[in-house]
């Protein structure tokens, strides 16, 4: 509208910038105008004129329709985009809770997004500091149509909002992430970690599917560093654990290392009850896998009883035991946030 030509089939004439100076009042309401052999059509969003759109070559008994159909392609195309720009704010203020009830239900009618049906989140975390590429990635992937949505919420981290069918279930919402991380690695090289939450049923409850997936990925770089895949309900302890408020952890850790500092314990030492741990307190086992004589491990792990009192080879010191590490990583992961 205002003289500058921004695509075109041929080099810009230095009049036409002179004749839509001079018709521009004109044309916002005529909404077609022939000037020589040039007609001018008026191209609108909303109501309003945007932009101008003028045909040069056309036979005189075509280009109306031909204007016209041009004119209708150019409208639909600009409400998509507006519409796509709406969506992807409408669901970032929905996961971060900042609409009304009512507005959930208005601006999802006016999107056309389907407001009952079955959803889940899944919060992807690509270890690169520039995540655009995978943003591009998923959205090639998911994001077409009303169903499924990703964006970006907070730097470092994607979101994808996927639409489920009335059969699936979590076995194939795992499938889902393992897909998005294997897929992350071998098409844009990105390594990624992907959290999800619960499955939801409505769509005012995709905030909470988000926060779940949000915690998994915070509960697994405490506890869980060597998963790729988190699921908020498959955390167990560390569920748990995360939830406590910090002054019941600092209690539980005096009371089960009386006072004493949690890094008494040496590297070699900690990785024996670990694996330990992972073998269901079996030793022999335990020894083969750490290529140690049995001796040795006993020999380690009776260290632990000398210096906490706690006998991790018997099942109920071996639990205690394990909390307490597990809380000790949490209240650093808590102090390293700080």
């Amino acid at each position: 509208m205002e003289g500058k030509c921004l695509a075109g089939v041929e080099h810009t004439r230095p009049e036409m910038g002179r004749e839509i100076q001079a018709i521009l009042e004109e044309i916002a309401w005529l909404k077609i105008k022939s000037v020589g052999e040039t007609t001018y059509f008026t191209v609108a969003d909303d109501g309003e004129p945007v932009y101008l759109l003028a045909l040069r070559g056309c036979p005189k008994e075509t280009v109306q329709i031909v204007g016209q159909m041009a004119v209708s392609q150019l409208e639909n195309l600009q409400q998509a985009y507006k519409e796509q720009l709406d969506r992807n704010h409408f669901i970032q203020n929905l996961l971060l809770d900042n609409l009304l009830l009512a507005d959930i239900y208005n601006q999802a009618k006016r999107l056309r997004i389907p407001t009952e049906v079955k959803r889940i989140v899944f919060m992807i975390e690509p270890k690169i500091s520039d995540d655009g590429m995978a943003l591009e990635m998923l959205k090639s992937l998911y994001a077409g149509g009303n169903k499924d949505f990703v964006t970006a919420v907070s730097e470092g981290k994607l979101v994808l909002v996927k639409q489920l069918e009335e059969k699936e279930d979590y076995p194939e919402v795992l499938k889902i992430a393992r897909t998005i991380v294997d897929t992350l690695e071998s098409e844009v090289m990105v390594k990624a970690r992907v959290a999800y939450g619960t499955i939801v049923q409505e769509l005012k409850e995709v905030s909470k599917s988000y926060k779940e997936a949000d915690m998994a990925l915070d509960i697994g770089r405490i506890f869980y560093a060597d998963r790729g895949v988190l699921a908020y309900n498959e955390l167990g302890i560390g569920r748990l654990i995360y939830q406590l408020p910090v002054s019941l952890c600092e209690m539980y850790l005096n009371e089960v290392f009386e006072g004493k500092a949690v890094d008494q314990f040496e590297e070699d030492t900690l990785a024996a009850v670990n694996k330990f741990f992972e073998n269901n307190l079996n030793i022999s086992e335990t020894a083969r896998q750490l290529y140690l004589h049995r001796n040795t491990l006993v020999y380690r792990l009776e260290k632990i009883q000398k210096m906490t009192g706690l006998d991790v080879r018997t099942f109920d010191d071996a639990l205690s035991f394990k909390i307490a590490m597990m809380v000790s990583e949490h209240l650093k992961y808590l102090k390293q946030k700080e």
